[in-house]
């Protein structure tokens, strides 16, 4: 696989990271308003680690998924590559999420 193929994959994959942690993080702004103000003392932690196992089995597809099978398959050094592209990429999400932060407080 060629390079410019992985880097198209990894920030596709990041970008998908992006997305569902924005997701999420719009459903726990709005939880309150979606569910009322009650307090529920059982169903607030269940349905919270349950949002955990389930950002961790997103997240770990979108960034282990494909490295993982290329891997699999023989294609090590590219698996490597994509890992690290990923990786690389999310890095620059988080810097450019910071400035934006930074710059518009």
């Amino acid at each position: 696989m060629k390079d410019a193929k992985l880097i198209k994959l990894a920030i596709l994959n990041s970008l998908g990271v992006l997305i569902y942690v924005f997701l999420v993080s719009l459903f726990m702004n709005n939880a309150e308003k979606i569910f009322g103000a009650k307090d529920n003392e059982f169903l607030a932690p269940v349905i919270l680690i349950l949002l955990f196992v389930l950002s961790a089995l997103t997240t770990g597809f979108l960034i282990l998924g494909k490295p993982l099978m290329l891997y699999l398959d023989g294609a090590k050094k590219e698996a490597v590559k994509l890992l690290f592209y990923t990786g690389s990429s999310l890095f620059v999400i988080l810097i450019i999420l910071g400035i934006i932060l930074f710059l518009f407080r």
